[in-house]
């Protein structure tokens, strides 16, 4: 299978599945000299993982991490780091009938149809768990960005109907709420609605937002290696994606020039805008004002109602799903948001190493 692979310098390839015995990470490029152990990996997973509250499936997985390779007293010595999480609480004959037919609103016919076999438990490489390695690597990749003065945090912005309040915004809240909402009040409110969408044994959608604050003006290529398109494809490459924007994003659509363009202005003798539509990227190259990146996410496909499908004979059937799922995706899949900005940024400020010549010369000429 092509396409587990993920970044040019700081390169990271996930592996396992979802009923496999464990799931993990392989990252090629960390430089040496970090200081790790699994406590800052771990802070990480536990935002994501199952069975936290009552809107999230009630699977109970403690995902600890274990680091393998490439760190020595403490400290990573620039080899390969190898991470495992294993698997303590797959039900895999929840899904036994799944192997004759195809989930609405799932992978399943088209893993069938471009393979011609899948690993029908739980979605195989296509789960949500798939992202417990992405996680885990953009955990040290967050640890890296704030030795550079790079700082990303990532929350929920809406859940179906309900939107968090930007005025009264609270960084705390994201931890510290099972919606990941960065306003209390907004938290209570979808918890609320999230209950009558359990009873009514349906799913909801929601939007999450990330922003990347402290990058440096410069960061990005102009034409195919866009930072803006790059962080795109990052979160869209997370399962339940179904639109990204950049800064104002769709809304830009509707706007005049007058109205889109940020002016530029000095502020403490340094070039800044006096506006930010753009969210901190021209051209594909960072402009130095904050990264805003927002993401849609579909509803939860696993639901219990009975739902037309076919299966593989073919013929047309009738099912209801059974298992474990999500009501709502949205709050697990914040931190995958956050570990997938950063992953993105990383990479692309140690592809700007070799952008400028003098940068090189200064670096390794001699005193």
């Amino acid at each position: 299978m092509a396409g587990s692979t993920f970044g040019t310098i700081f390169r990271i390839t996930t592996w396992g599945e979802s009923h496999g015995k464990a799931l993990g990470v392989v990252i090629d490029g960390c430089p040496a000299g970090l200081a790790l152990d699994e406590s800052d990996i771990q802070k990480y997973l536990n935002r994501r993982k199952p069975g936290t509250s009552s809107i999230t499936t009630p699977r109970k997985e403690a995902d600890e991490v274990e680091i393998l390779s490439g760190t020595f007293e403490g400290r990573t010595t620039g080899t390969p780091i190898s991470l495992i999480v294993r698997n303590t609480s797959q039900i895999s004959k929840d899904y036994s009938e799944i192997a004759s037919y195809y989930r609405p609103g799932h992978a399943d016919y088209t893993f069938d149809a471009k393979y011609g076999f899948r690993d029908y438990r739980g979605g195989g490489r296509s789960s949500g768990r798939e992202t417990i390695g992405r996680v885990a690597a953009g955990a040290i990749a967050c640890k890296i960005l704030e030795q550079l003065g790079v700082t990303i945090c990532a929350y929920t912005r809406s859940l179906g109907p309900v939107e968090a309040d930007m005025e009264h915004f609270d960084k705390e809240a994201i931890l510290n709420t099972p919606t990941a909402m960065p306003d209390y009040v907004a938290s209570e409110k979808a918890v609320a609605f999230l209950e009558t969408v359990k009873k009514d044994t349906d799913s909801v959608g929601g939007c999450m937002e990330c922003i990347i604050n402290g990058m440096p003006a410069g960061i990005g290529d102009p034409v195919f290696e866009k930072l803006d398109a790059n962080l795109a494809k990052a979160i869209m490459s997370i399962g339940a994606v179904k639109a990204v924007e950049i800064g104002d994003g769709c809304m830009v659509s509707r706007r005049f020039g007058s109205e889109n363009n940020d002016a530029f202005c000095i502020e403490d003798g340094n070039i800044a805008k006096e506006t930010n539509h753009s969210g901190g990227i021209l051209g594909g190259i960072s402009d130095g004002d904050s990264i805003i990146v927002r993401a849609h996410v579909k509803p939860t496909p696993s639901i219990f109602r009975t739902q037309q499908t076919v299966n593989n004979t073919p013929e047309e059937i009738n099912i209801n799903i059974k298992g474990r799922h999500d009501p709502v995706i949205v709050p697990r899949a914040v931190v995958v948001m956050e570990c997938m900005a950063a992953l993105t940024v990383l990479d692309a400020m140690m592809v700007n190493m070799s952008a400028r010549l003098d940068a090189m010369v200064d670096f390794y000429k001699k005193s």
